[in-house]
């Protein structure tokens, strides 16, 4: 059921930013199409993993994806949102967490079943943090590409915006951490 759940949320978002990138693009309206065409590619990855790969996220995983890419894409740049100075830090805090929550279920996935019994709580930390903070380096450096290679504005506020929303993304991260970190620490203490 998930499953299912997974394409026909995905789908729906796909279907929204293809009906918005027609319409900005036949009222000539270059900068929304273009981010309506990102918003289906961005959305269209939780359908492909679905439909063509075993590698499933959990569906509020997904759902929270699929949430942030609606305050980004549609609330942000194409309603204009950015433009009120704290949501692009909401943002990024928000990618931060979302970011960290990916991380734990990746790990899950990949850690040996038995290995659970013995991994540390501060590896936990560690990985989720650094999976959240990596996240948020990535997208920085597309931020800066673009700014560099394609004559683009995103890193609009230079330095300080790029450190705002790395602090931003990194704190999000560090409060998943800190919580799965406990969390393992749990699951160890009733194994034993």
């Amino acid at each position: 059921m998930n499953r299912k759940l997974v394409i026909i949320f995905s789908a729906l978002y796909v279907i929204f930013m293809a009906i918005l990138a027609v319409y900005y693009f036949k009222n000539g309206v270059t900068f929304k199409s273009t981010v309506a065409i990102g918003g289906i590619i961005c959305g269209a990855i939780p359908l492909l993993l679905a439909l063509f790969t075993k590698l499933q996220f959990n569906l509020p995983i997904v759902i929270s994806y699929l949430i942030f890419l609606i305050g980004s894409q549609y609330f942000g740049s194409i309603r204009g949102w950015y433009g009120l100075g704290w949501w692009d830090t909401f943002m990024h805090l928000v990618s931060g967490a979302i970011l960290a929550f990916s991380g734990i279920a990746l790990y899950e996935r990949l850690i040996h079943r038995n290995a659970g019994d013995e991994i540390s709580p501060w590896f936990v930390f560690l990985f989720t943090l650094s999976f959240a903070a990596l996240g948020g380096v990535i997208w920085e450096i597309y931020e800066f590409s673009c700014d560099q290679f394609l004559g683009m504005t995103l890193q609009g506020g230079g330095n300080k915006d790029t450190m705002t929303d790395l602090v931003a993304d990194t704190v999000g991260g560090l409060v998943i951490a800190v919580w799965a970190g406990i969390r393992t620490k749990i699951k160890l203490n009733k194994s034993n």
